[in-house]
């Protein structure tokens, strides 16, 4: 696995491009008009894919579809840190469909504790938490 960098301004916009051409901007956050994500979310955007991957897997295994998966990840920091990595990521994961309660919540669990190689690589720095919300109600977290 490789990727290419590219400075494309004089402070500090970047593209980055994987080796089948799939283009991700960068971006500092103070920068008035940033033009991309900042590394750190980039970070939790790479556990919610991750994960999110993982549990769509799980669940067509068992013959189970959802309707929609959508994700929402909170990395929390430390003010003032150096470096200042993530501490805590909490992961609200919302599933729709004909999916048993206690089946989402093992997809979930199996993603972040057993197949997720973002996750397990974030857990050595931070406490991953998770939460379920299945149909709209929440079962887990």
């Amino acid at each position: 696995m490789k990727i290419n960098l590219k400075r494309l301004n004089n402070n500090f916009h970047f593209q980055t491009t994987n080796e089948s051409g799939d283009v991700v901007h960068l971006d500092n956050k103070s920068e008035a008009d940033p033009q991309g994500a900042s590394p750190m979310e980039l970070l939790l955007m790479g556990i919610a894919g991750c994960s999110g991957i993982d549990i769509v897997v799980i669940l067509k295994k068992q013959q189970l579809e959802m309707t929609n998966l959508e994700m929402e990840v909170e990395g929390m920091r430390v003010d003032g840190e150096i470096p200042n990595v993530f501490r805590k990521i909490h992961l609200k994961i919302s599933i729709d469909g004909e999916i048993p309660e206690n089946k989402a919540k093992r997809a979930v669990d199996l993603s972040l504790e057993k197949y997720c190689s973002v996750a397990k690589m974030l857990e050595k720095t931070a406490e991953i938490t998770s939460e379920v919300i299945l149909n709209g109600n929440k079962v887990s977290g």
